[in-house]
Parts: structure tokens; sequence; C-alpha cells
């Protein structure tokens, strides 16, 4: 098995303790049972990052956030408008507040950050259990616009110089009716953090 393979499976084991706990976290909110699976994690180079996220110019929901701690780097997550929506819905429902047209837009992008916020520390608390480095999110934003758009001005926005994204695949199952919604994510340390990552986690790039 070569290194590469060595870091996905452990990546995807990250993903899988994250999902899960992100799933305890949005049952308990949404007070209906959620089940979150990762079918894939892949690295992919920043230079691809565009189109591996639907391509430039696909409207999507984006949100971004920053990593702080032992670990930085962005975060970003990719939805569907119309799973955005659906999932933003169910949140807004939980939290029993006014819905009206004129503060939909508004309330939507507060419930896919409120969404972000959970996977996000979910991924993270998950990588510091297997690392021992301390990492967590900051305050997310949320946006629609074409994807090119939004990550082209996150990435200036980090100033960021590394190499490769963690791009984690996200499917979550919602209720009785089993609802879905797919998401990726990706998680994009900077130049420092992806080799202090695997370090951590015994995995030795070649050459080290």
């Amino acid at each position: 098995m070569s290194v590469r393979d060595i870091e996905l499976d452990i990546l995807k084991e990250v993903g899988t303790i994250g999902g899960g706990n992100a799933a305890t976290a949005l049952s308990s909110l949404l007070k209906t049972p959620v089940q979150i699976s990762v079918p894939s994690v892949q690295m992919v180079p920043f230079p691809k990052l565009i189109e591996a996220a639907g391509g430039e110019e696909k409207v999507a929901a984006v949100t971004f956030l920053r990593i702080a701690g032992h670990i930085s780097g962005s975060i970003f997550f990719v939805l569907e408008p119309q799973e955005m929506q659906a999932v933003g819905r169910s949140l807004v429902q939980s939290w029993n507040l006014p819905y009206t047209p004129e503060n939909e837009q508004e309330l939507l992008e507060s419930a896919v950050c409120e969404l972000t916020n959970i996977l996000a520390g979910s991924y993270l608390s998950a990588l510091s259990d297997f690392t021992g480095l301390y990492m967590m999110p900051t305050v997310p934003s949320s946006a629609v616009d074409m994807i090119g758009a939004l990550l082209s001005e996150g990435l200036i926005e980090a100033g960021l110089e590394g190499d490769e994204a963690i791009m984690i695949d996200t499917n979550m199952t919602k209720g009785e009716n089993h609802s879905q919604m797919a998401g990726r994510f990706f998680m994009l340390p900077d130049a420092h953090s992806l080799p202090k990552i695997f370090a951590s986690l015994g995995v030795q790039e070649d050459g080290e």
C-alpha cells in the first residue's frame, strides 16, 4: 500500500467518525433521525479545486471558514442551491423563528452556516483526536453564487500557500422519509499544516 493510500484510509476513517458525531448533533437539533455517510475522501490539487467543486460557472451555496489552532487553513462546504433550501428550512423550523419571504435568504444562509459549523467542528474534532493537534473552526460565512467567484475570493482572502485540499464527500439522510442531501466538504491546510497532520498520524511523505 502506498503512502497516499494510507493517508486516504486514515482520512476516510476520520471523516466517518466526524460524520457520525455530526449526525448525532443534528439528530438532536432537528429532533429526527439523521445519518451522515462519507462515500469517498480524495486529495485534490489546488489548481483543480474549482473543477472538483462543480466547475467555475456552476451556481452553488458555498460556506467558508478558517481553521484555528495548531493547524491553520480554510474550509469550504459546497451544496446545490435546492439542497441548501431543503436542509436550511429544516434547521430554521427547529429554531421556531418567523419565516417570511423578506428574511428567507438570510435565514437559509444562517442555517447552512450552522450546518457547516457542526460538520467542520465534528470533522476537526475527530482529526484532533487522531493527531493530538488542537484545531477548531472560526465563524463561517455563506453565499450563493458561481463557484469560481466564491472559491477564488476565499482562496485570495485566506492567502493560501498549500498544494492540496482534502475533499470529503458528505451525504446526509434525514427523517422517516429519508430525504437526502449531498455536499462536498473541502479542507485546505496551509503549506506547513498538511505535513504536520500526516506526521502526527505517523505517516511520513516520500523522501521525509
